[in-house]
């Protein structure tokens, strides 16, 4: 491989590291509440896309940089990247899986949606609205709930009405209701509940 091909090659892995790069913020900026479901689904996966750029970024440096000092200081730089990234990454993971995904009465294209998951040993839940169909679905965060403490558990997330959410947390006599409203155009919660 000559020069001016190992330069163009080098260039060509820094402006996809810039692409990756792009497409993590779009991502992230998707997995927000109100954000395009599917768009953050596709995209909202930082480590993934973290540890390509630096990858890239590495085989660039070792294509297009002649001294060897840098070359040896980025390969280092993305080894402590990776040996550190990935196995906090995975340590703070907690596997979230859907345990109810309920359609709205009389709409099709609003469901409730929950995700339990766990931070070491503390059970979590995270309660969302999706509203729309396709690639046009958007998901709203409705509440985040750790039951760390008795009185945050979720027990129960049930449709009140097309445009309302009822959420009981706490056990027995600790159980308090929460009533979520949704505007009826967008189903956007009026107000979110995150008990830590």
């Amino acid at each position: 491989m000559t020069v001016r091909q190992r330069r163009r090659l080098a260039r060509g892995l820094v402006a996809a590291s810039g692409v990756l790069m792009a497409a993590m913020a779009v991502g992230w900026w998707s997995s927000w509440s109100g954000g395009l479901l599917m768009v953050a689904q596709v995209l909202h996966h930082p480590l993934l896309f973290g540890l390509s750029v630096v990858a890239a970024l590495t085989a660039a440096v070792f294509l297009g940089v002649r001294n060897v000092v840098i070359r040896v200081l980025s390969a280092v730089t993305a080894g402590l990247i990776a040996f550190f990234a990935v196995p906090l990454a995975l340590f703070a993971s907690s596997g979230q899986e859907v345990t109810t995904d309920e359609a709205a009465p009389g709409r099709s294209d609003r469901r409730l949606v929950v995700e339990e998951g766990a931070d070491l040993i503390d059970p979590l839940w995270w309660v969302y609205v999706d509203e729309g169909s396709g690639l046009a679905k958007r998901r709203w965060q409705v509440g985040y709930f750790n039951g760390d403490v008795g009185a945050n558990v979720l027990v129960e997330a049930a449709w009140e009405g097309p445009d309302r959410i009822r959420l009981v947390t706490g056990e027995e006599e600790e159980a308090r209701v929460h009533l979520v409203d949704l505007r009826p155009g967008t189903g956007e919660p009026l107000r979110t509940i995150s008990m830590d």
